[in-house]
């Protein structure tokens, strides 16, 4: 794999941006199923260890830019439902979830179904879900103009001189500029390897209605159905069934030290997937690599790398993202709007997906999707 500066870079900032945004969803889900702190370590090594070695081998694989992550959505649902449940009760739900999407996979039924969502959909549905990014970016001004101002400047430049190293800039300006501010809180980070902690899971029917199915409908609807749109949007064509089958069996082997769902990642596949990248789109594929060796390094550390990525300040998050996922969201767009036949189903798609709305536990991208290829069935059969 040859070495490319913006490809390490990309897979740094969709790290960063996937623990800083939701990994304390992950602390506060683990606390509700009554894990001590042995035991949230290994929740935090083992999605690492799972998202890293799924992300590089995958990636290598396919030779396609393939993230994984754990479940976000997933992870809030389980904050206000795991407290009703033993730990061992929330780690059989957590098996039985995982054994689900592996049947999905092997079954194909999935693939078949993402066979029926036109493209242009697929980009509405993409930007869509990235439009928040490039809002909360311009959001940061009253909070910290400075920075927003500073990092908008040297994107601007870097997109006119050096635009596969613009995020590169950008990234290195931020950290640079909130070091010599004193915002990075880095005092209280204590470097500790983390390691996996072992729990019998026990088998409920309560568990499996309370837990395992709403975890499994969430995360194929709000993350694996995203994550395969993505990859397609970019013009990457993946064995759709493989790609979910694998995840969920990682899910299952790793279930018991509380990997409670991998799925493909959206967003900050995202990241990895965009021209600043590379030119060339078959060669973006390292820099998902890159991510996965960035989650192993997190699993590892577990809570120790989980307090540094916290220490980054939010706006430089939010700043650094909006700008990463800026390029991509106006791509999407183009294409969501680019066909006469499909502009009206497009753009319901992308509203509704850029709402954020969530009903009877499917999240907006569902909807998004399900609205606009109804519409655009109906536009087709009136043509």
């Amino acid at each position: 794999m040859p070495f490319a500066l913006p490809h390490l870079v990309a897979g740094f900032i969709a790290v960063m941006v996937g623990y800083t945004s939701s990994v304390i969803l992950i602390i506060q889900a683990a606390t509700a199923a009554g894990a001590d702190a042995a035991q949230l370590a290994s929740w935090l090594w083992t999605l690492g260890i799972g998202m890293g070695i799924s992300c590089i081998g995958l990636s290598f694989y396919y030779r396609i830019p393939v993230l994984t992550a754990w479940s976000t959505p997933g992870a809030a649902l389980l904050i206000t439902s795991l407290g009703n449940f033993t730990l061992a009760e929330a780690i059989g739900a957590f098996v039985i979830s995982s054994l689900l999407i592996t049947l999905c996979g092997i079954s194909g039924w999935f693939d078949r179904l993402m066979r029926h969502i036109p493209a242009p959909l697929a980009a509405a549905m993409l930007a869509g879900v990235l439009l928040r990014f490039g809002l909360d970016l311009f959001k940061v001004a009253p909070q910290d103009p400075l920075l927003l101002g500073t990092l908008l400047l040297v994107f601007l430049l870097g997109r006119h001189l050096w635009p596969r190293y613009t995020m590169v800039l950008v990234l290195a300006m931020g950290i640079t500029l909130c070091a010599l501010r004193g915002d990075l809180q880095l005092d209280t980070l204590h470097w500790q390897l983390a390691s996996p902690v072992w729990t019998w899971p026990s088998f409920s029917f309560d568990a499996l209605f309370g837990i395992a199915l709403p975890l499994f409908i969430v995360t194929m609807t709000s993350q694996n159905m995203p994550g395969i749109t993505i990859l397609r949007a970019h013009g990457y064509q993946p064995a759709t069934s493989s790609l979910i089958g694998w995840t969920g069996l990682i899910g299952l082997l790793l279930a018991p030290f509380g990997g409670y769902a991998f799925n493909l990642a959206a967003i900050t596949a995202a990241i990895c997937m965009g021209k600043d990248v590379d030119p060339d789109a078959s060669r973006r594929w390292p820099a998902a690599v890159w991510a996965g060796g960035f989650y192993l390094l997190t699993g590892c550390f577990g809570a120790s790398v989980a307090a540094l990525f916290t220490a980054f300040p939010a706006t430089l998050v939010t700043c650094v993202a909006g700008l990463a996922l800026l390029g991509t969201i106006g791509s999407s767009l183009h294409t969501a709007l680019q066909q006469d036949e499909a502009r009206e189903a497009a753009l319901l798609t992308f509203i509704i997906t850029a709402s954020g709305i969530s009903l009877l536990g499917v999240g907006a991208a569902c909807w998004g999707l399900l609205v606009g290829v109804i519409l655009h069935q109906v536009n087709q059969r009136r043509n």
